[in-house]
């Protein structure tokens, strides 16, 4: 003779409401945490390529030994071009549309100049600050806190040709703040 514990295989439709309520439940708290994430992938992202984009054009500009320029293409997703002025050729070249089309990029200055020693030409006089956000998914965090969700970045380059990539909602006693 089979115990009714035996007897019972399955689930009932009770217990499969009570695990998808909650399923439902946790996937609604994850969703935005999720999208957060993202949204700060890709600024991190861009900030990481125009850093490349930079260190690649110093680079290049001290193993030729000449001017080569980093360029802002357009300030939707980053995209940017390293070329040398003097020739016209294109050593490399990223469109925003790579990953990071969400990511809006401002400068004080769109076209940076090394030399063949690495130093920008014409010298600044402060430090060139490219900065890289995503209005669309909500302000950027600020130092105290505060602010949005967003977890923005900027790149320094100083007149020496140092690139810095920084992250202005950092504290000044932070290694990583602006």
């Amino acid at each position: 003779m089979l115990t009714a514990h035996e007897a019972q295989r399955g689930a009932t439709l009770i217990e499969f409401l009570i695990a998808f309520s909650i399923l439902g439940i946790l996937v609604a708290t994850a969703v935005p945490s999720f999208r957060d994430w993202i949204v700060n992938s890709q600024v991190r992202t861009a900030a990481d390529t125009i850093n490349s984009g930079l260190q690649l054009a110093r680079t290049e500009a001290v193993r030729r030994n000449t001017r080569v320029s980093w360029t802002l293409a357009n300030s939707a997703g980053g995209s940017w071009r390293v070329t040398v002025p003097d020739t016209g050729a294109t050593i490399q070249s990223r469109s925003g549309n790579e990953g990071t089309a969400n990511a809006l990029v401002t400068s004080t200055q769109n076209d940076i100049v090394f030399n063949g020693v690495g130093w920008v030409t014409p010298t600044p006089g402060a430090a060139i600050q490219i900065n890289v956000s995503n209005p669309d998914a909500g302000a950027c965090q600020s130092a105290g806190g505060g602010g949005g969700p967003i977890r923005c970045l900027r790149l320094l380059v100083g007149a020496g040709g140092q690139v810095r990539m920084c992250d202005p909602a950092l504290g000044s006693a932070a290694a990583a703040a602006c």
